[in-house]
């Protein structure tokens, strides 16, 4: 409570200050208000176009959305979004992500057009990310498989990072700190710190940029350093230190036909496990979760005529991630490693992916899109069986027919050759897009999706005290078929001043869905299984105004999953009933221009979540459908101008105080959680920080 009065009681102070000169309200005000409706999009197209004129329903988050919520790390972004849930391993300290319905392993994690790739079954890389690199995020929801290959069922996550500003020479720098719950040290120690550099210059034809960003979360509720494991396991809520070095730069040619650029991201993640102490030999085991990561890539576009355009990928991805364990004896104060099941281990993960494009416009009402794309990925390490690799490799072409100005088809079609799997012959979609009048627009979408199962799915197994999972070499593919529709109103007054609504629906059906369940031969160890049907469905109804300083937005949606294992059906595979949870979602944002200060509240109500548990009960498998409690969460956020190159913010993140949320299971029903009450949060925190941006032309 001090800490939120002192925080108030600053940004009071400030906003006392004089009012900004008219140039910066200008600047903070075009941020804010109409130009959000006008974004361009570049996810599934053959180039920039327009949020309206895209054949995909596409959302963007831009920069100013991200910097009103001083968010730290992608997750803190999204959790508000509609069709977004987050569930968090304790254990391991990661998250993942679940979209429309299905789980992350079906999300595509792009970062500018390059896939991402991860240890295990989560998308711990969507929080690997510099925050503070990032232009805008781009989501596509459905099957892209055709543009996109693998993983690409759910949806798309298309991270845009940012560029040079032509011909400026620029320097930002953000400094945060953050209350966790109700634990808090300056500068160190206790709570949430952030630290960030960067700057970026061009000319007319190079452009250079680079940033480093160090997070340093402290963790929550950590256990006293003699508490025994048994008084660790009894709170559930304990979130483990994480230590984050995030660097990134961009090097960059532009001319009137070639515009080439290589970029290099790296991650430096430790995760501090500490483990219950033993009174009987006076030790404990400590653990340490390192992640190494490096992503690099080439891209270039070449203008051959006015008509025909090349574009290439070369990206490759290196994860290492290291689990050091070591036994502290209290009694000397000494450590040396441990030598338990798991406790020492290197896994290695390499991925190449080469993609090519050409996109021609044959006339003013067709164009067309061919295009190669290869993936190689390879592991190793001790909890990998031996040394294995996928390759995959793909040819893909779409067209655009502009049948009329208000009619645009896109079909198209993907064939794989896969080296583990026979993908299946022609992967086809198709899109439409219908401008029923200057307001309207209506999008019709059918896709196809394949995924073949991962190097991680295959071959890796993770056996430690709190997992016990076991990789399954006879897993099939997956498949999809997914029908998509949405209807947009859109209207424009003046520059400021805008209304969009979209009413959006979507049915997807899944064969051989990879999913956890239960040894056939020890039901004590979780494995994955192919799920031989799978149905999603459900609807959204977004709504965004926009009227000079004010900006709102109301958003609901409803989502139902379905599969063979339904509680109480007659016999598997028989009823068709889906199980639903509805979501709430709001954003609203107000800019006070005359002393340069925005206020933004971000608010979502997540409905109880069902799904699916595969337990034994006396020796005899048995499928029950359980739930997640419903419950709301909110963040307020308080942007002020001090001085045209120096902004403040201050705030508060989980308004409403949610640390865990209810559950009516009461066995493991996954590999990463148990039973009980789940973890959602380390409660309300306070933020306050300052950011630094200068340009000079």
């Amino acid at each position: 409570m001090r800490i939120g009065l002192l925080l108030m009681a600053v940004f009071f102070i400030v906003s006392t200050t004089q009012a900004q000169d008219k140039g910066a309200d200008k600047e903070l005000k075009s941020d804010t208000t109409a130009n959000s409706l006008k974004e361009v999009v570049v996810t599934g197209e053959y180039q920039p176009q327009s949020l309206r004129n895209s054949v995909y329903r596409t959302r963007v988050i831009n920069s100013e959305r991200i910097r009103l919520r001083a968010a730290t790390n992608i997750q803190q972004v999204l959790n508000t979004e509609l069709g977004f849930r987050f569930s968090n391993d304790m254990a391991l300290g990661t998250s993942d992500v679940t979209l429309m319905g299905m789980s992350g392993r079906n999300v595509k994690i792009l970062l500018d057009g390059v896939p991402m790739i991860d240890r295990g079954d989560t998308r711990e890389s969507l929080n690997q990310i510099d925050i503070n690199s990032i232009e805008r995020i781009e989501i596509v929801e459905g099957p892209l498989s055709v543009s996109y290959g693998t993983d690409a069922l759910a949806g798309v996550i298309n991270i845009i990072t940012k560029k040079a500003v032509k011909e400026t020479l620029s320097l930002n720098a953000r400094v945060q700190e953050e209350t966790v719950g109700d634990e808090y040290s300056a500068f160190s120690k206790k709570g949430s710190h952030l630290q960030h550099v960067g700057a970026s210059w061009q000319n007319k034809r190079w452009s250079v940029l680079g940033g480093v960003t160090h997070n340093d979360f402290n963790g929550f509720n950590s256990a006293p350093a003699l508490a025994t494991a048994a008084q660790i396991a009894a709170d559930i809520n304990r979130w483990k230190p994480k230590e984050q070095w995030l660097g990134n730069g961009r090097l960059g040619y532009n001319s009137d036909k070639l515009n080439v650029w290589y970029r290099m991201d790296y991650a430096d993640e430790t995760i501090l496990s500490k483990g219950g102490y033993n009174p009987n030999i006076f030790k404990s085991v400590n653990q340490k979760y390192i992640t190494n990561r490096y992503t690099q890539q080439i891209q270039s576009d070449y203008k051959l005529t006015e008509k025909l355009q090349l574009s290439g990928i070369l990206g490759y991805s290196n994860l290492k991630r290291t689990t050091r364990s070591v036994l502290h004896d209290y009694s000397t104060g000494k450590e040396e490693l441990s030598t338990g099941a798991g406790e020492q281990d290197v896994s290695k993960f390499q991925s190449t992916s080469v993609r090519a494009t050409a996109q021609y416009r044959l006339s003013d009402q067709w164009s067309f899109q061919p295009g190669i794309e290869i993936n190689l990925d390879g592991s190793s390490g001790a909890r990998i069986k031996g040394d294995p690799s996928i390759h995959d490799y793909a040819f893909f072409i779409s067209s655009e027919w502009k049948v009329t100005d208000g009619i645009t088809i896109r079909p198209g079609a993907r064939f794989i050759k896969n080296s583990v799997y026979d993908a299946p012959p022609v992967i086809p979609s198709l899109n439409t897009k219908f401008r029923l009048n200057k307001d309207l627009d209506l999008r019709l979408g059918y896709a196809s999706g394949f995924r073949s199962p991962a190097l991680r799915e295959l071959y890796y197994d993770f056996f430690d005290a709190s997992h016990s999972i076991l990789g399954n070499e006879n897993l099939k593919a997956e498949q999809s078929h997914s029908l998509t529709g949405s209807l947009t109103f859109t209207r424009s007054h003046n520059e400021n001043a805008d209304f969009r609504s979209v009413v959006s629906g979507f049915y997807n059906t899944f064969r051989n869905r990879i999913d956890f369940g239960l040894s056939a031969a020890d039901p004590t160890i979780t494995t994955l299984i192919n799920v031989s049907r799978y149905k999603t469905t459900g609807g959204t109804f977004e709504n965004t105004l926009t009227l000079n300083d004010f900006q709102v937005s109301l958003g609901l949606s409803y989502i139902g999953i379905n599969n063979r294992f339904v509680a109480d059906a007659p016999k598997p595979g028989e009823s068709d009933e889906f199980a639903w949870t509805p979501e709430v979602n709001s954003n609203i944002t107000y800019t006070f221009s005359r002393i340069g200060a925005t206020v933004n509240l971000a608010y979502k109500f997540s409905g109880r979540r069902p799904f699916y548990q595969l337990n034994t009960n006396n020796g005899i498998e048995q499928v029950t459908l359980e739930k997640t409690g419903s419950y709301s969460t909110a963040d307020l956020m308080i942007n002020k101008k001090i001085f045209k190159s120096l902004n403040l913010n201050a705030g508060v993140k989980n308004l409403f105080d949610v640390t865990t949320i209810s559950s009516t299971s009461v066995a493991t029903g996954s590999a990463h959680s148990t039973g009980g009450p789940v973890p959602l949060n380390y409660g309300r925190s306070y933020v306050v920080g300052l950011s630094f941006n200068w340009n000079k032309n």
